[in-house]
Order: structure tokens, then C-alpha cells, then sequence
């Protein structure tokens, strides 16, 4: 049953506010039916026309649906994002920004998956840092290897929850993903594939031989020094336009 309250000065989002808040504390289950429009009109005190705007609002927010001639019912609660969306990370300032972010996260990944990581793992981030190589070497993009080889780091921790960052990120974790890095630095290819091939190398060998410490100063060397070179690209950038 939802609680009826002292009506607000908004009718309807005084509805919405009490309708979302049994939902939010499991009187109203997913599947479940809302009482007719005019229980909720006799319960709230309020008319039919403030009911429907109620519902209407709900509706939106993905709280509830409405089958014609049925009901309206309490929809299963999506999980919660982190409120951030990949694909509106643009600019070499959102980079930098997600960088700060990874170098918070991945620091703690990389420790955990040396401490936790099976032999079945540790092929797998063989494997990729392997391909990784190869496309570099032939020129091809390695944004998918150098993806795949955070993700399975994030795995072999075992905590979902790191997987669920990175995935949430998507291409993003890499930048290079999102800007044109070896431009922007000024630095020939070869170069700079050189750097990130064996910052990579660093971080794997430190998982492979189950050396946590040694892993986070990797991980944490591999990302500062990504976003230094972003720093000092950005500097140039803004030089330029002053």
C-alpha cells in the first residue's frame, strides 16, 4: 500500500515522489500493479487529471509501464550506472580527466590481479600483449589488444566491480582511442609505441611473477606518464592558441 502524505504545492510530483519512494523501499516490488486511478485519486486526495500526469512522469523515468486495458505496473530497477557517458568524452580535457580516474582505479586492479591471478590469466594477458606488439609493429591500430589486456587485468581480481568500470568506459580508457596521442605529442610512431609497449611489458612481468607493489608502481607509472604527455600536449595547444 503507498503511504498517502501531505499534499505538496505540485500535485503530481507530490504523487510521483510518494509512488517512487514505496518503490525505492520495496513496498512496490517489480511486477507488481499500482492500485487503480481512483484509489491513488481517493488515497492522494487529488483529481484524475493529477493521477494521469503522476503516472505519465513515472513512466518517463522508467519507473513504471502502462499495458492498455490491463494496468500499470513496477518495471525492475536498472542498474545504476556512474553517470558517465563514453561517448561524450571528446576533447583532450576529458582524456586527461578519465586518466586521473584510471590512475585511481587501475593502480588497485594491478595489484589485485597479481595477487589473485590463475596461470589461465596470465596466458590470456600473454596473448593480448602479444597482439598488441603485432600491430604495432605492422602499423596497425592496437587499440583492441591494449583494451582487452586492461579489461583482463580488471577480471583477474575477481571483483566485478573493476570490470564493470572499464566496461562502463569502453574505448575511453584508451586515449588514443579518442585523440590522435603521437600527434599531439609531437613524437614519431615508433617512439612512441616503443614507450607504451614497454610500459605494458613493466605491468605484465610484474603479474606474471605475483608481485602486487611492483604491479601498482607499473600501472601507475604507465598511466601518469600517459597523462604527463597529455599535460604537456595540452600546454602546447593552449600556447599556441594564446
Amino acid at each position: 500500500m503507498i503511504p498517502a502524505q501531505r499534499k505538496p504545492r505540485n500535485l503530481a510530483q507530490g504523487v510521483v515522489e510518494q509512488i517512487s519512494s514505496s518503490i525505492r523501499q520495496g513496498l512496490l516490488k517489480p511486477g507488481e500493479k499500482l492500485p487503480t486511478e481512483s484509489s491513488m485519486m481517493s488515497l492522494h486526495g487529488v483529481s484524475r487529471t493529477v493521477v494521469r500526469e503522476a503516472i505519465s512522469h513515472l513512466q518517463a523515468s522508467g519507473l513504471v509501464a502502462t499495458r492498455h486495458g490491463i494496468g500499470t505496473f513496477v518495471l525492475e530497477r536498472q542498474q545504476a550506472g556512474l553517470g558517465i557517458d563514453a561517448e561524450s568524452i571528446l576533447t583532450l580535457r576529458d582524456v586527461l580527466a578519465i586518466l586521473e580516474l584510471r590512475i585511481g582505479v587501475e593502480t588497485e586492479t594491478a595489484g589485485l590481479a597479481a595477487a589473485r591471478r590463475s596461470d589461465e590469466q596470465v596466458a590470456d594477458l600473454g596473448a593480448a600483449l602479444g597482439e598488441m606488439h603485432a600491430a604495432m609493429a605492422e602499423g596497425r591500430s592496437a587499440v583492441e589488444a591494449d583494451k582487452r589486456f586492461h579489461l583482463l587485468i580488471a577480471q583477474a581480481t575477481g571483483n566485478r566491480y573493476f570490470v564493470d568500470i572499464l566496461g562502463q568506459l569502453g574505448n575511453a580508457i584508451i586515449p588514443r582511442a579518442r585523440l590522435n596521442t603521437v600527434e599531439l605529442e609531437q613524437d614519431k610512431p615508433a617512439n612512441f609505441n616503443e614507450r607504451v609497449s614497454r610500459e605494458h611489458d613493466d605491468i605484465y612481468r610484474a603479474i606474471e611473477r605475483r608481485d602486487p607493489e611492483a604491479a601498482r608502481a607499473a600501472m601507475r607509472t604507465h598511466l601518469s606518464n600517459s597523462r604527463e604527455r597529455l599535460v604537456q600536449a595540452q600546454r602546447r595547444l593552449e600556447s599556441q592558441v594564446n
